[in-house]
């Protein structure tokens, strides 16, 4: 039986995000409207991601298609990324290195340096759909300002799983992201990510977890983006 210690705060940043989504999102970009469903999730635990609905991602079987293709959320009000989504094949991954892109600040951006921090640096621009996914670079769209520990402790961890699978198969993997907010923040508190492999329907990849945005050591203020060191208990 899992623990019942949950963060009834991030609760209400993914109940909120089904409605907050809603207003800004295209109308053709499929966003995961079951999220609304999900009961609780627990505290960061020393751990950089947790498991939702069992692992199973929000996608339908008319989401499954061998068509190849990427959606990008337009910037609310805010500047902030909503969902990002793509159906991730061979076609969709890059065929160059990777450009600059420090000419984007996403919302709630700050560089400050950490000693203890893996880089230095706190915040990376964290790609929702990694650029060896879909090869998406300077896109203020794809990008939000998340920790290096989420950035390289989480999402990475995902994103070459799925990268593996694709070069390895030919195959298509379904990928959708969505930053999740309280309320009018500018740094989210973390990301839904959610994913299945097409051709055998989810056999090989399948995962449905939030990843936190947090740092240990660091507190932040995920109103604005600014740090400071935690204090030791």
């Amino acid at each position: 039986m899992r623990k019942k210690t949950y963060k009834k705060k991030i609760y209400s940043l993914v109940v909120a995000l089904a409605v907050v989504v809603g207003g800004y999102i295209t109308t053709q970009l499929n966003q995961p409207e079951s999220v609304q469903n999900i009961e609780d999730i627990p505290a960061y635990k020393n751990k950089p991601y947790v498991e939702l609905n069992d692992g199973k991602p929000y996608f339908t079987e008319k989401d499954l298609t061998t068509k190849s293709f990427e959606k990008y959320s337009p910037l609310d009000s805010l500047g902030r990324c909503g969902v990002a989504y793509a159906n991730v094949s061979k076609k969709t991954m890059p065929t160059e290195k990777r450009g600059s892109i420090g000419q984007v600040k996403p919302s709630g951006w700050q560089t400050i340096k950490y000693d203890f921090v893996d880089g230095k640096y706190l915040y990376n621009r964290c790609h929702l759909i990694g650029y060896q996914l879909t090869g998406e670079n300077a896109n203020e769209r794809n990008l939000i300002t998340g920790t290096r520990y989420m950035n390289t402790k989480g999402m990475l961890y995902f994103e070459n799983m799925v990268a593996d699978y694709v070069k390895e198969t030919n195959n298509h993997v379904l990928y959708r992201v969505t930053p999740v907010y309280e309320g009018d923040n500018l740094v989210a508190d973390g990301v839904i990510m959610e994913a299945m492999s097409v051709e055998d329907e989810g056999l090989d990849i399948e995962f449905n977890v939030f990843v936190y945005n947090v740092q240990p050591g660091v507190n932040i203020n995920y109103a604005n983006g600014k740090s400071h060191l935690a204090k030791e208990k």
